[in-house]
């Protein structure tokens, strides 16, 4: 008879449920926190959780000796990951950031504590839940930290690991390529699939590749993530990439840019670009006009100095689009 697997969510202490799992050799369930889809059950051994434990250990510099803290809510996939390879490790949880050693956070929650004059100084952030402009960790590096970024899936775990977006190598034990321009990875971290037979984004080939649908490129053994599977916009009959248009964006401004689509009677959609910082409207488009094609382009500019965030602490695409399509945000250089 098959074990069914153990409900991490309804635990009374997650890590312990998980690290209990591990010792039985068992499964855990566990709901993802993705930003624009309903949440679903990932299956998976405990054991694909475990195997990469020696790794992330020796990339990331947590042993016995580390305070790790991890802020986000362990409801997501990557902060109980965080949190249970700490336990497992023998390293020390921490509530708050101010003894740490390790900080667990997203992009956002990274740019929140550089704003709020967080001491960083010797301490190794590791970063995930989105992509990593180059120029945030290098502020955060010059501000005393370490920096770490990975890019993976509640379904695939660990894919590649780096220290920005434009810095992402094969995680150890990891075969990664590209086909049709979707990142497909090979390891022994996968899961099982979903719950029930649920549909989603995971996929399996036959030579043991799986795909969430994710856009990216490979070259010279470096990954780029260009899009997330729903992070679309089809525009006159073309798809746009948001991730390739925001990586251009966001290097001219400096600034988080997210890009959604607007319905459009005739087109389906057009693209905007929601800018977090409007001072950079210039430069933005100078680079949409410089670096973009035509169909890339940003036709309408809105300006959101807070962009708003998911329960796990990344951007909600679905809430910004929304408010554009509902007319609620403000244009771009707007008195």
């Amino acid at each position: 008879m098959t074990e069914s697997p153990t409900d991490v969510a309804a635990a009374a202490d997650p890590v312990a449920a998980v690290l209990d799992a591990c010792e039985r050799g068992g499964l855990i369930a566990l709901r993802t926190s993705g930003t624009t889809d309903r949440p679903r059950v990932v299956v998976r051994t405990a054991a694909s959780w475990a195997d990469s434990f020696p790794h992330v250990s020796a990339l990331a510099g947590i042993g016995p000796a580390s305070r790790v803290c991890v802020p986000g809510p362990l409801s997501a996939t990557m902060n109980l990951f965080a949190a249970v390879h700490a336990r497992s490790a023998g390293a020390a949880l921490l509530a708050e950031p101010e003894q740490a050693t390790h900080l667990h956070l997203t992009p956002a929650a990274l740019t929140s504590a550089l704003q709020a004059g967080t001491d960083l100084r010797g301490r190794t952030v590791v970063v995930a839940g989105d992509r990593l402009r180059r120029d945030l960790a290098s502020r955060a590096e010059a501000a005393g930290a370490r920096i770490a970024h990975y890019y993976g899936a509640a379904e695939l775990s660990f894919v590649a690991w780096g220290t920005h977006e434009e810095d992402l190598r094969p995680f150890p034990d990891v075969a990664v390529e590209i086909r049709d321009g979707r990142i497909w990875a090979r390891s022994p971290y996968l899961s099982r699939g979903y719950a029930g037979g649920d549909d989603g984004p995971f996929a399996v080939a036959g030579d043991g590749f799986a795909t969430v649908g994710d856009r990216g490129r490979l070259d010279d053994g470096v990954l780029t993530v260009t899009g997330r599977g729903a992070d679309a916009v089809l525009t006159g009959g073309v798809t746009v990439l948001a991730g390739e248009v925001e990586q251009v964006l966001r290097r001219a401004t400096g600034a988080d840019v997210l890009v959604v689509g607007l319905p459009h009677p005739r087109l389906g959609a057009v693209v905007a670009a929601v800018l977090a910082d409007p001072a950079g409207l210039a430069r933005a488009r100078a680079a949409a006009r410089a670096e973009l094609a035509p169909a890339q382009r940003p036709r309408r500019w809105f300006a959101l100095a807070q962009l708003p965030l998911t329960g796990a602490g990344k951007v909600d695409r679905a809430a910004v689009a929304e408010l554009a399509a509902e007319g609620r945000l403000a244009p771009a250089g707007a008195p």
